[in-house]
């Protein structure tokens, strides 16, 4: 970035000379109506680039110039002074050696860090026939960063655990806002925001809480959104579904069910007929049926991590061959 102007010599003089100094240039009378504006180049920054903070409408007759980080005007908060007839910069306590004043007004900040977010003041002394002072207020933001959402928990079960989700990194003077499923947070009770918005909690974490979640964190020259997180919920499993539907069945015939419920973790499956068991797993194949085939089939589902169990029973009957050419599968009429 280029400066606008040659830096002015600088003295490193003593606390005593500082504090008459700074005595003289603070104690004066108190800001008139002058409209100086501050404006930065560029105006959106990243952390570890250099910012310009250039001074507009500069009165006539200056006799020195002030720089302050914040808003009040002491000592402590004290950066820099340009004093134009001496053609000299003093630092004051709250100056990092990142910061330049130049001739015209403007402080250039090299490096800019996350500590050098907020306001800045300038106070312009003027001569005349009575001694007055202008200030001018600016407040400095970074651009930025791309958040990322934090989780207590990735992995919560269904209407059980609570979820807390963080938007990072912790950043100043930026308000945080949330998404889910693309749209902006619905008011429930099973979704809490904090003060700053910054942390939500989704209490008893279900298929409609369970996200995608999006996080944005923004300010006035900048904002930025986080990539979609979404909670892998641990829930069922839900009753299962016996496939096919048919029930009726003539000896010959293969036997072949499979057995189905949404579940997260995949459920463990078992079969049985008429209470007792016949085997594991999702499908059951018997060929050639005989009428001893006939009974109640079971299917029992269990989640390992919820612990849940759910069963689904179905009749089948077969019959003796009727030596009518039975169509496998076709119910009897």
């Amino acid at each position: 970035m280029g400066a606008p102007s040659a830096p002015p010599c600088t003295l490193h003089i003593t606390w005593k000379d500082l504090l008459l100094t700074a005595s003289l240039l603070i104690f004066w009378n108190p800001p008139t109506t002058a409209q100086v504006m501050i404006e930065a180049q560029p105006n959106k920054v990243s952390e570890g680039k250099d910012v310009l903070l250039l001074v507009h409408n500069l009165p006539q007759n200056l006799a020195a110039y002030i720089w302050y980080k914040g808003q009040i005007m002491d000592l402590h908060h004290y950066i820099t002074a340009y004093v134009i007839d001496t053609d000299t910069i003093i630092f004051g306590p709250a100056y990092s050696g990142r910061e330049t004043v130049y001739s015209n007004a403007s402080l250039l900040i090299q490096n800019v860090t996350q500590k050098d977010t907020g306001s800045y003041t300038i106070q312009i002394i003027k001569r005349g026939d009575r001694t007055e002072a202008v200030t001018g207020r600016f407040t400095l933001y970074l651009e930025t960063p791309k958040p990322f959402i934090s989780s207590s928990n990735l992995h919560p079960r269904e209407n059980v655990e609570t979820v807390i989700l963080s938007c990072d990194p912790d950043t100043q003077d930026v308000s945080y806002l949330w998404w889910i499923n693309g749209q902006s947070l619905p008011i429930s009770r099973k979704l809490q925001l904090s003060k700053t918005n910054r942390t939500l909690v989704i209490f008893g974490v279900t298929k409609d809480t369970a996200g995608p979640y999006e996080c944005e964190m923004k300010n006035p020259v900048s904002s930025s959104r986080s990539d979609p997180v979404t909670l892998n919920l641990l829930h069922g499993p839900d009753f299962p579904r016996i496939f096919p539907s048919f029930t009726y069945y003539h000896s010959g015939e293969n036997l072949y069910l499979s057995c189905f419920a949404d579940s997260n973790p995949p459920a463990e499956y078992t079969w049985t007929i008429n209470g007792k068991f016949l085997q594991s797993g999702q499908v059951l194949s018997i060929p050639q049926i005989t009428t001893t085939h006939s009974g109640s089939y079971g299917c029992c589902v269990r989640n390992s991590v919820t612990g849940r169990e759910r069963s689904t029973f179905k009749t089948i009957k077969v019959s003796a061959p009727s030596g009518k050419g039975h169509i496998p599968g076709l119910n009897p009429i």
